[in-house]
């Protein structure tokens, strides 16, 4: 049962992660062809304004994560909301391609992905937390898709600094919904320092990981060089705003439709590389096609709807699958160098895109994002499968310190069991079990079986 509290909590986080990435994601689609109208615009300047939002995002995402475990998570959000709202109105009123790198930057610098998710956990139980995260994730998504309709109007009616007074604007609205509605947050628990170098190490040094956030980093550096190309490509052709419109709102609409059986294939049918592999198979064909087939407005229409159907289905795919393969102890670590990675594919996809089309031109843009592609496949050949595994939280009512560890050690010689994080001092126990050993039911018949813990009811456990 969901408490009104985390209603409350996860609607209005959601809201206020929504609104954020919306102004961000409503300059993608006009930024590179109208930014060029600035004095002192080169492609590379371009791209770098465009990219730099990327990396100071990536470059702070853990350092904000790590202060709000210190001050708390409202102050920190405050801070970076504010820190954004500096940055779009310096964009805004920019008349120079370097006055609109520094507020690009300053937007970036408003850092507040990861304490926003420290902060869903801190106010959602375990048994409503993937709820919670499932819509966030709907929010970020519904967002790009409103975006990529409403940037082309703004844009229209209000130019590109029209586009960023709206962002501050919105960012002011996500403000006063942090201390207006948001319900009061616990107070952060500090991790020790032995256990952030602990996770830190586990984390850079896990394959799977690695491997994850570099598939990451690749599909933002894709997709924003997919961007630098596509509003050149729409401006040559000299479509109208409503015409820009009405091919994203079809396109989007229609991937949405198309990735959910697939993202089910992937989920329910234990298809999760195979559909991976194809996905990213897909983003290599449509940059291979549009460099050749970039002035028919049908073609384009179909390839930009391969494309962010492959996108929307990546985007789903990649955090289940680092979920599936992160440790229960370690996850924070691991999602905050997850998300840096997707930001740091923001900045070299501006860069290298920008760098692209002043050298080589729109046919150049599509070839650095083929290759990018290919170098993405073989890292995605070389994954296994995620294992398909199932948590459960239980609640430890009565514990010893001195008793914990034999209890770990009595939970892992269950058959099924593939992972143990007892957190003595809020008294939860985190299990990983492998569905295909051993489902709920059996794990309760195992535990009530122990001659080590005896259940109290619910799933709340106590030591013998």
């Amino acid at each position: 049962m969901i408490l009104k509290k985390e209603y409350t909590a996860v609607f209005s986080l959601g809201l206020v992660m929504a609104i954020r990435m919306l102004g961000l994601f409503m300059i993608l689609p006009v930024f590179s062809a109208h930014a060029s109208d600035f004095t002192h615009a080169t492609p590379q300047l371009i791209g770098l304004a465009l990219g730099i939002y990327g990396l100071t995002q990536g470059l702070l995402q853990i350092p904000f994560g790590l202060l709000s475990d210190h001050i708390g998570r409202r102050p920190v959000m405050s801070l970076g909301l504010g820190i954004f709202i500096a940055g779009s109105l310096i964009a805004a009123f920019s008349h120079s391609i370097y006055g609109l790198i520094i507020g690009r930057a300053l937007q970036g610098g408003g850092a507040i992905g990861s304490t926003v998710l420290a902060l869903v956990a801190d106010l959602t139980r375990d048994e409503n937390r993937s709820k919670a995260m499932a819509f966030m994730g709907m929010a970020i998504g519904g967002s790009f898709a409103l975006a990529m309709v409403l940037g082309p109007l703004i844009n229209a009616w209000l130019g590109l600094s029209g586009i960023f007074l709206t962002t501050a604007l919105l960012a002011v609205i996500a403000e006063l919904m942090i201390w207006l509605i948001l319900p009061t947050p616990p107070a952060p628990i500090i991790p020790e320092s032995k256990t952030i170098k602990t996770g830190l190490t586990k984390v850079l040094k896990d394959k799977r990981l690695l491997s994850l956030d570099a598939s990451i980093l690749l599909l933002h550096a894709i997709l924003t060089i997919f961007f630098m190309a596509v509003p050149f490509i729409f401006k040559d052709m000299q479509l109208t705003a409503w015409a820009e419109i009405t091919v994203y709102l079809i396109v989007l609409l229609l991937a949405f439709a198309l990735m959910m059986p697939l993202m089910i294939l992937a989920e329910k049918k234990q298809q999760m590389k195979s559909v991976f592999i194809g996905a990213i198979g897909c983003l290599f064909l449509t940059q291979v096609l549009l460099g050749e087939f970039h002035q028919n407005l049908i073609a384009i229409s179909f390839l930009l709807l391969i494309f962010f159907t492959a996108f929307s289905l990546l985007e789903a795919v990649l955090p289940s699958w680092v979920s599936k393969v992160i440790s229960l102890r370690y996850k924070g670590f691991a999602m905050g160098c997850y998300s840096s990675a997707q930001f740091l594919g923001i900045f070299i996809g501006g860069a290298l895109g920008g760098w692209c089309l002043a050298h080589f031109g729109l046919p150049g843009v599509f070839t650095l994002g083929a290759a990018l592609s290919i170098i993405w496949l073989s890292i995605a050949f070389s994954l296994s499968p995620p294992p398909y595994l199932t948590t459960v939280t239980l609640n430890l009512k009565q514990f010893s310190e001195k008793n914990l560890e034999i209890l770990s050690q009595h939970l892992y010689s269950i058959a099924g069991i593939t992972e143990v994080a007892i957190m003595g001092s809020e008294g939860i126990i985190y299990l990983k079990i492998n569905p295909k050993i051993m489902t709920k039911p059996q794990l309760r018949h195992s535990l009530e079986k122990s001659k080590l813990i005896c259940l109290q009811g619910g799933d709340g456990l106590a030591l013998r």
